[in-house]
């Protein structure tokens, strides 16, 4: 295990301990994480888990990473960072702003998901929607925006290696992030999108549709990083390091997520 991980596995252990003696502190001290939102439904079910099992709690901020790594630049009060691309955590830690460059924590997938009744099939060349389009059966479609979402840029280069980008244009409908290109793929006004396939598993999503899996190699991995901020206190600390246990990797593996070292 390396040096940095047995460090905050120590400290967490004896956050755990201070904070077991003192439950007050326990409530009163949530730090806010900052987590990309193809992680908002696995994510608030290790929080859930991590306070069953530890009494501490913490705060969850869904969001597109590009934004939240603005955020942190101008100085938002997060004490960890859960980036849906690992660049974002890396460019913040050369400026400053983080402990150290994080642990990468899961690889994410893509899917093309359509609601139940729409014309349009999934299938993971997303030939339907290349067939559909030239027929001119499509209306919208729906992705991240690509300037700041990281499955928005992945679900552009797919798109792109697919040659159907540049046509599809007049039909897009983009989200803040992936969690609302989500909720507008499955609206009932647009035919489908593409989201994160951790959101087309959440049992509150999944019913809503069907969906296929895009190849990994059609985009660039979505490696995702988490990191501690530099005012992470001891909740922040246990919370980290609970994300690298067997019981929150099973939940992240539930959902779709490659686990590191598997």
């Amino acid at each position: 295990m390396p040096v940095s991980l047995t460090r905050r596995y120590v400290l967490a252990a004896m956050a755990s301990l201070t904070l077991a003696a003192s439950p007050a502190l326990a409530q009163q001290d949530a730090p806010v994480v900052a987590a990309a939102s193809d992680l908002q439904f696995a994510v608030e079910e290790i929080a859930a888990a991590f306070q069953a099992e530890t009494g501490m709690r913490v705060r969850l901020s869904m969001g597109s990473t590009g934004n939240f790594a603005r955020q942190i630049r101008e100085g938002a009060p997060f004490q960890i960072f859960m980036a849906a691309d690992e660049q974002f955590v890396l460019d913040l830690h050369r400026d400053g702003f983080t402990r150290d460059e994080g642990d990468l924590y899961a690889i994410g997938r893509l899917a093309i998901m359509v609601p139940h009744g729409s014309a349009l099939t999934p299938d993971p060349e997303l030939d339907n929607l290349a067939e559909m389009l030239a027929a001119g059966r499509i209306t919208r479609f729906a992705i991240a925006n690509p300037d700041h979402a990281p499955y928005g840029q992945r679900a552009r280069e797919a798109l792109m290696t697919r040659g159907i980008w540049d046509d599809l244009q007049p039909f897009m409908v983009l989200g803040e992030n992936v969690s609302q290109a989500a909720a507008f793929a499955l609206s009932g006004n647009a035919e489908g999108g593409i989201i994160a396939h951790s959101l087309a598993l959440a049992p509150q999503v999944a019913p809503q549709g069907t969906y296929a899996l895009i190849p990994e190699d059609w985009h660039e991995p979505l490696r995702q990083r988490m990191v501690l901020l530099n005012d992470a206190g001891p909740v922040a600390e246990a919370f980290y390091d609970y994300m690298m246990q067997p019981a929150a990797r099973a939940i992240m593996e539930r959902y779709g997520f490659v686990l590191p070292g598997e």
